[in-house]
Parts: structure tokens; sequence; C-alpha cells
């Protein structure tokens, strides 16, 4: 039974997908390309600040992991008027964002963690034109999601392709169908640095702790190495 259960609970994650129809793509995440930090920096507080706090994180260790001068941060990432120990809160008042949306958009600071790189990465690119929605939009990972597509001016606008799959509805792939500022590979690139620096926001501390994880084995296979020497020392004589 204990088989069993295991077994499951490593195919749930494949079996939900599958059902889902949604494929997910995978990112270029690379925590040490500082370049590429700051433009998702620069990038999640034009497009995402308006309404998605990030409260686990300020400027002020944005700009000491990123080794960037606090000047440089307060001009080029930070909104007006932010100080360097801010956190990253939104301006948008939560009452506001409940009427406006139907909820309060989450704050953001672990969304990487709990969602995934892959997850974050294919939904921020899977808008499509739904006249049936409030807002206009749709989106084939998360359907009936409250969140409009803030990034229709630089990827474009999407359609999506609906097949019929065992008597359901299933979209099979989404079309652009009027171009953005960017082309797709430049917005999937843009996208990208979006999710590295989110990746980041929600453990900062990540190459650190790998860097030290390797340490941490090293001395756990040289104490195993030495407590076997000294248990056969200790039991030479037993026998």
């Amino acid at each position: 039974m204990k088989k069993i259960l295991c077994t499951l609970l490593f195919l749930l994650p494949f079996c939900v997908n599958a059902s889902s129809g949604i494929e997910l793509d995978s990112p270029d995440i690379d925590l040490s390309d500082t370049a590429s930090l700051e433009r998702g920096a620069k990038h999640y507080v034009t497009y995402c600040l308006g309404c998605h706090s990030a409260k686990h994180i300020r400027y002020k260790r944005i700009a000491m992991d990123l080794k960037l001068d606090e000047t440089e941060i307060l001009k080029n990432v930070a909104p007006l008027g932010a100080g360097i120990y801010d956190q990253m809160h939104s301006a948008m008042n939560a009452h506001d964002a409940e009427k406006w949306f139907g909820t309060t958009p989450p704050d953001l600071s672990l969304i990487a963690r709990s969602r995934g790189a892959d997850w974050l990465y294919t939904y921020l690119r899977s808008f499509y034109n739904d006249k049936n929605k409030p807002l206009g939009v749709n989106n084939s990972v998360f359907p009936d999601v409250g969140m409009p597509n803030v990034f229709w001016q630089l990827q474009g606008t999407q359609t999506a392709v609906v097949h019929k799959v065992d008597g359901r509805d299933v979209i099979t792939e989404l079309k652009l169908e009027q171009p953005g500022q960017l082309s797709p590979k430049e917005f999937d690139k843009m996208v990208t640095d979006l999710v590295n620096f989110l990746v980041y926001v929600g453990e900062p501390v990540q190459l650190e702790r790998q860097q030290m994880g390797k340490f941490v084995l090293f001395f756990l296979l040289m104490f195993i190495a030495l407590a076997y020497l000294l248990k056969k020392e200790y039991w030479k004589d037993v026998h």
C-alpha cells in the first residue's frame, strides 16, 4: 500500500498537466546573471508592482545582492519616491483592487516557489483574446483568471485554437493575431528576466545555500569516512 501511495503522489503532477492539456515551457533561469535580475526587477516595477506587492524583499537587499549602487537602484528600478529600505509594496488599495478585479491581487514574494518557474513563464505568455470575459482576455494555463494581460502591447494579442478532445474543448495552440512591440524571441527573453527575478525574490540566498551545501556534503563525507575508520579501530579486537 505504501508503494502504491508513493507512486500516486509522484504521478499526480503529471496527471494534472495531462488533464489540463497544457505543456509547460522552461525558461533559462540563472540567478548568477545579475544583469538579467536587474532587468527583471525593472520589469516587475513597471508592469507588476501597480497591483502586486513583493513585500518580503527590500530595494536595499536587491542592491546588495546584485552589487549595484543604491542610487542606481533607486533611479533605475524603484518607483519614484521609494526609499532604499522600502519593501516592494504596491500603491493599489486592497479595497479598490477587490472591487475592480473581484479579488485582491496576491503578494508575489513566494509565487515562484509555490507555482514554479515553468508555470510562471508559461502563464505570462499564455493570455489570449476572449470576448466573453470582463477584461476581454483569458489564459490557457489559468482559465478564468481575473488578471488583465499587462504585456499586450509588448507581446501583441493572441487567439486560441480549440479542438474537441474526448468530447470537450481543449486549447491546442495560441496564435499571434496582432504583433506587439517586441518580437516573440524578445518577448520570451523579457519574461525570462521577470521570472528569473521572481525566483530570486522567493529565495534571495539560494546561490549561497547551494554553495554552502557543497561544503556541508564534503564535511559529511569526511565525517562518515572518519567514523568508519574509528569503528574499525574500536571493533578490531572484539572478534
